[in-house]
């Protein structure tokens, strides 16, 4: 996840993680250093990697300042998160075969799963779930969105519906929603247009569930996820 600024780094013992740290990702022909962080949730026996960046994570908020002023970069922030994590997972040496992508934060990471680390070991059989929230923003995006996230395989065809003055957090989800192999609708709040747009791509999706159901709902979704290579 995201190491955001109003995390307490001392109270939930982050440390950074020197071995993953050190790689540059490259937006609008700049560097941004990539910091990875780790924590540990003891009760559950789970460990917590967060994706750090002085100019993008620093910030008392998450898509706005405490203000409520929206961030310009949302986008950048969207694209240096899902690339960051995807290189973390290959310096880790996982080989996941289910990558749940949660909110509005980690909608590219489809994208650059299914195109651009399609043929990477770490990834190629990878399913890819996204999680729906009614999390974002509600400015639209700077121009030129559509160039910020291409790298190799990505081609301008991928990237349509970030193109134009009229690209908001909706269009984020559709291009999560494009390139993912099923959805979850986890808030009930979600617009008729996400509603009609998954609807229209005829993935396996599974409704918001009732809070008492949720659990068990899940996991005989995932569960159902076809593996196969």
């Amino acid at each position: 996840m995201p190491c955001y600024g109003h995390i307490n780094e001392r109270r939930n013992q982050l440390h950074e993680v020197q071995r993953l740290s050190g790689m540059n990702i490259i937006i609008d022909d700049t560097d941004h250093p990539l910091i990875i962080k780790v924590a540990s949730i003891q009760q559950a026996r789970m460990q917590v990697y967060f994706i750090d960046n002085d100019d993008y994570f620093k910030r008392k908020g998450v898509a706005a300042d405490p203000d409520g002023v929206e961030f310009d970069d949302n986008d950048e922030r969207a694209v240096f998160f899902a690339r960051g994590v995807l290189e973390t997972i290959k310096k880790l040496r996982w080989t996941p075969d289910i990558i749940c992508c949660h909110g509005w934060m980690a909608s590219l990471a489809p994208l650059y799963i299914k195109k651009t680390y399609c043929d990477d070991p770490f990834f190629s059989h990878s399913k890819v779930v996204y999680v729906l929230y009614s999390d974002g923003f509600a400015n639209k995006m700077r121009q030129g969105v559509d160039k910020r996230v291409l790298t190799d395989g990505i081609a301008p065809e991928d990237v349509k519906a970030l193109k134009g003055r009229s690209a908001g957090c909706n269009e984020l989800k559709k291009t999560a929603i494009d390139f993912s192999d099923a959805v979850i609708v986890a808030s009930p709040e979600i617009s008729a247009d996400l509603t009609r747009y998954i609807k229209k791509k005829g993935i396996p999706s599974l409704a918001c569930c009732e809070p008492q159901a949720y659990m068990d709902e899940h996991y005989k979704f995932l569960t159902s996820i076809d593996l196969g290579k």
